[in-house]
């Protein structure tokens, strides 16, 4: 049996925080001691609420983020950003850029994923500007963390696109050059 034939048949459902902590166990689990795994397992409390499928991308950012207005008025940070999405390529991560017009107000969004961007301009454009939101690929993100070009320490939000299907119908997490490189960043 193929993947897209399993996913075909089943019902979309919101991912829920345990998603997250069976996936981290999983990857860390054999690698890592029982102090180790228990230090990588996040509260409830870390994780918003999951779309419900019933929400467009927008007016979810709406309701999970009312103050939005408020925290973008007070960022003023270069190299940061206080909402992080990060989804499972470059096309989507357009896709998500252009539906949310209706949430980001004034702010400034930056892409952050490596189709026709090359890394460097990135690093330029955070050195000397200051963005709100960064939509992108884990690739790309744990890139620029890495070199320092990206600090995490003023990001509120960090949204994961987890329940979109590409065309072979697979989530961000069933593709394993995404998965890697997301659970790595965690």
């Amino acid at each position: 049996k193929k993947i897209s034939d399993v996913l075909q048949k089943s019902a979309p459902k919101p991912g829920v925080p345990a998603d997250v902590q069976n996936l981290l166990t999983q990857h860390f689990g054999e690698n890592r001691s029982v102090i180790e795994i228990e230090e990588l397992k996040l509260s409830d409390d870390c994780f918003l609420p999951a779309n419900d499928l019933t929400h467009s991308f927008s007016s979810y950012l709406k309701e999970v983020c009312p103050k939005w207005a408020k925290l973008r008025r007070n960022h003023k940070e270069k190299k940061s950003v206080v909402m992080l999405v990060l989804c499972s390529s470059a096309l989507r991560s357009l896709e998500l850029i252009k539906s949310m017009t209706a949430f980001k107000g004034d702010c400034r969004v930056l892409k952050l994923f490596a189709k026709h961007i090359k890394i460097k301009e990135q690093m330029n454009m955070l050195e000397k500007g200051v963005f709100h939101i960064g939509v992108g690929t884990p690739g790309r993100v744990k890139a620029l963390v890495e070199q320092d070009a990206l600090c995490l320490n003023s990001t509120k939000y960090m949204i994961l696109d987890w329940n979109w299907r590409d065309q072979k119908l697979r989530r961000m997490m069933d593709i394993p050059e995404v998965l890697y490189k997301h659970l790595s960043m965690l």
